[in-house]
């Protein structure tokens, strides 16, 4: 038997590929949409890929069923309750596919959706009647398990499916022997949960001891504990889910049309005409200078998250990036169902050498010269934009809270009567509200480098709610 995780530290996805070497064959559980890695371990392996499982339809990224379906005819497994358009196996409780050395049993797990399922992994040579692992999905996490309130636009309210959470749990996963090991969907950063760890697998045991979620209280208890300061949802999240139950195009062919080179000239007509122009750069780089219009949301941090968060779905999106960030850029957004980019420009940045009309600025300032400042006569206001629990913890006295992913519903809050001061905890967050601020005419701005972080480097004082 073989058992592989793989980890997407951006999205805090993990997938994985179960393998039986006596029938060649292979399973990849939850895979990615780019589904590459996988084909190149099941060669290395002299395997072949034959099945696909989604233990439910993700929200948070699409997957990669139908590529590996056309790409190596592997049959798609999906939970009984599932409603696709595409043909799959629908898989009951008690289900299993079974090998010389390894048999695969399904649980139905509702809770998280109500299609979710854990899989049982039996290494046939070592125990066939203990289970060696168990792939959860989003049913339960390392530290926490998934949140009920995802598909409430879907007909599913939090209360029905946290009812449902608590009966998988107690009746299905928990009568699992302690040492049967944990292996999720998901990770420490994922927004399908509020408390993930960093870690990617457990015993059950240990997450039956430390899991807050899994300590005894009624029903009642545990739906009012996992439904409470749950992170919000991006709004492509409902997109994503529906996109992985039907047929789509696959991410190679949209690819092809993401990384067309389009000159100066015709960026700038489609930009006129509501294109968004995403520079991906580092936010150091964007704000030495940068196409006015655009957006940044770096590729070094969570990039398709926040793209999936700020970026419109229905306009057309123009990347600007680094020479031979391109594909990174556009595969990146291929991976939420983002693909509607329709090019990059050409020569990236060097292709406005000459043109100093088109390229702005943004201000950067450190936390000690953003003290001296907020110190002065005339203050900025100053703009926190991270989440109302980071702002509840700890900030800078007198800041105004508008989390980065409600800044453009609320941009109208925002004062245009003196300069603003904007940071984040680390930098990321507030490049991407310059930005944002700069396309709603706010330029009379100061980005304070290095966040919050910088400012308790220097020193200076922060206060908490509470």
């Amino acid at each position: 038997m073989i058992l592989k995780q793989y980890y997407l530290g951006c999205l805090a996805h993990a997938s994985y590929l179960l393998g039986d070497e006596a029938s060649s064959t292979a399973i990849i559980v939850d895979p990615q949409r780019d589904i590459h890695q996988y084909l190149a371990d099941a060669e290395k392996l002299g395997l072949q890929i034959r099945h696909v499982f989604l233990s439910h339809f993700h929200a948070d990224f699409v997957a990669g069923h139908l590529e590996l379906r056309d790409r190596c005819g592997a049959a798609i497994h999906l939970g009984s309750r599932a409603q696709a358009e595409y043909a799959f196996a629908a898989m009951r409780d008690g289900d299993s596919l079974d090998f010389p050395g390894l048999r695969l049993q399904v649980l139905e797990t509702p809770g998280h959706t109500i299609e979710s399922i854990s899989i049982l992994v039996f290494d046939l040579q070592k125990d066939s009647a203990k289970p060696y692992a168990v792939l959860t999905g989003d049913t339960l996490f390392i530290g926490d398990v998934g949140r009920p309130d995802l598909r409430a636009s879907l007909g599913w309210t939090a209360n029905d499916l946290g009812s449902h959470l608590y009966d998988s749990l107690h009746n299905k996963l928990l009568k699992l022997p302690d040492e049967t090991l944990v292996y999720p969907a998901h990770g420490s950063g994922s927004l399908c949960g509020k408390n993930l760890s960093s870690d990617t697998v457990s015993p059950l045991g240990v997450q039956r001891r430390m899991n807050y979620a899994l300590q005894p209280m009624t029903k009642d208890e545990f739906i009012r504990l996992v439904t409470a300061d749950q992170p919000d949802a991006p709004p492509y999240f409902t997109y994503d889910a529906i996109l992985n139950t039907r047929e789509h195009a696959l991410l190679d062919r949209n690819l092809e049309e993401a990384l067309r080179p389009i000159e100066l000239d015709e960026v700038l007509r489609m930009g006129d005409s509501g294109a968004q122009i995403l520079d991906v750069r580092d936010a150091v780089e964007y704000a030495k200078g940068h196409l006015a219009g655009s957006v940044n949301i770096g590729l070094g941090g969570q990039y398709a998250t926040w793209a999936g968060t700020v970026l419109d779905r229905a306009k057309p999106i123009v990347i600007i990036a680094e020479p031979e960030r391109q594909k990174e850029a556009a595969l990146r957004l291929g991976r939420i169902g983002f693909d509607h980019v329709t090019g990059y420009l050409e020569g990236g940045m060097e292709a406005l050498a000459g043109r100093a009309d088109l390229v702005w600025p943004t201000k950067r300032a450190s936390a000690p010269e953003v003290a001296e400042e907020l110190a002065s006569v005339s203050p900025p206001l100053l703009l926190d934009v991270r989440t109302p629990r980071e702002w509840a913890a700890k900030h800078v006295d007198g800041s105004v809270n508008v989390p980065l992913n409600h800044l453009q519903e609320r941009i109208g809050e925002i004062t245009r009567e003196r300069g603003i001061a904007v940071h984040c905890a680390g930098g990321y967050r507030s490049s991407i509200a310059a930005s944002i601020l700069q396309q709603y005419g706010i330029t009379n701005l100061t980005e304070m480098a290095g966040g919050l972080a910088a400012w308790e480097s220097a020193r200076l004082p922060v206060v908490s709610e509470g």
